[in-house]
């Protein structure tokens, strides 16, 4: 059976005061502990490190500057992680720490030694708590929020299911706070039909992505053929009934097949360096004949990028697909356009394709 992701919002986790949610997280455990008991795979993704640390220093609000969240992640961190440790060990399951950062899946080797990792603590009954290492990560390089993190380790891990636990029993069709017509959305199988919903981006004191992260992470996540669900980590029995099948908060349908691991991490995790755009054929041949990109179809290099860097190819405004590129951006400008013997008169040892259609994904 493939592996249950669940993730835990700040405001599961700890209180707008930044106090550890006892009595939540050990119902939590209890269900996840059981559910490992049973045969699941369990993976923990929890976010309120730096709530927990924003506490124990007793700062009066959660800080801003970078140095200082990393600061109150390095403090709290160790705590928020006893906590899970002490009340999983309690009902007889072993846990393991797992500190993430975007570095981390954006290259491909340390991608892979993650997932083996991640594969082997489940293989030997171990719970992972995963978190991102906030202390070394930057603005630049992190996830930016931990429900992309449980997208990126349910894709990472190949789970069947990943579980978004907030303080609301799901999506609604606006925000109940404000709207009092507001209904739960029970099932989502189009994406397109959420964007004339109003989604929220506000977050409780510790949170930092909101309801629209969710959805997002939701979409990463259907998208490679994981099925979601976004629903409530307050209410006593509510995970228990989503790991039992039965309906809860808001279910996002998996969508398709899954590619290959290799191009979800190209899909999901390597970041792009530039741009190429391409005319029609070129575009067509992409979408519809599975061939690989070649210089003659080439319009425009935008960017400064490296081989082995991955690239966004569009036509016009249109996104087609993300491909790794065997030129730097300056030789592809330098060959853009041309046929292969004329490539091969200018760099005489010019690979033919610009990006080969095993290093290209469509999205």
């Amino acid at each position: 059976m493939a592996p249950t992701v669940i993730k835990l919002g700040s405001a599961v986790v700890a209180t707008d005061e930044g106090e550890l949610r006892a009595d939540v997280l050990a119902r939590i455990c209890a269900t996840v502990a059981a559910a490992r008991a049973g045969g699941g795979e369990i993976v923990i993704v929890t976010s309120g490190a730096i709530a927990s640390g924003t506490r124990t220093l007793g700062l009066p609000a959660r800080p801003t500057a970078i140095e200082e969240l990393q600061a109150a992640s390095a403090v709290g961190q160790g705590r928020l992680y006893r906590t899970y440790d002490e009340l999983l060990a309690g009902h007889g399951a072993l846990t393991a720490q797992v500190l993430l950062t975007f570095s981390d899946v954006s290259q491909r080797e340390s991608y892979l030694n993650a997932r083996q990792t991640l594969g082997k603590l489940l293989e030997w009954g171990v719970v992972p708590v995963v978190n991102e290492n906030d202390t070394t990560a930057t603005d630049e390089i992190s996830f930016g929020d931990n429900d992309f993190l449980a997208a990126q380790v349910a894709i990472l891990v190949g789970a069947a299911r990943l579980i978004i636990l907030t303080n609301c029993d799901g999506l609604y069709t606006a925000d109940p706070r404000s709207d009092p017509t507001a209904t739960l959305v029970e099932r989502v199988d189009d994406f397109a039909a959420l964007d004339a919903r109003e989604i929220t981006q506000s977050t409780s004191a510790h949170g930092s992505g909101g309801m629209r992260s969710k959805v997002v992470a939701a979409d990463m996540a259907t998208a490679a053929g994981i099925e979601t669900v976004i629903c409530s980590g307050a209410r006593d029995g509510v995970l228990a009934s989503v790991l039992s099948g039965r309906p809860e908060g808001t279910l996002f349908a998996a969508r398709g097949g899954r590619y290959s691991s290799f191009k979800l991490w190209l899909r999901y995790s390597k970041p792009t360096r530039g741009t190429i755009a391409v005319d029609a054929g070129a575009a067509r041949a992409l979408r519809e004949g599975g061939t690989s990109l070649l210089p003659v179809g080439i319009l425009e290099v935008r960017g400064d990028f490296g081989q082995g860097d991955a690239v966004d190819i569009v036509h016009g405004p249109a996104l087609i697909g993300k491909g790794i590129s065997n030129y730097a951006a300056d030789e592809l400008r330098a060959v853009a356009g041309r046929k292969t013997r004329a490539i091969r008169e200018l760099l005489p040892h010019a690979i033919e394709e610009a990006v080969h259609r095993d290093y290209f994904v469509l999205t």
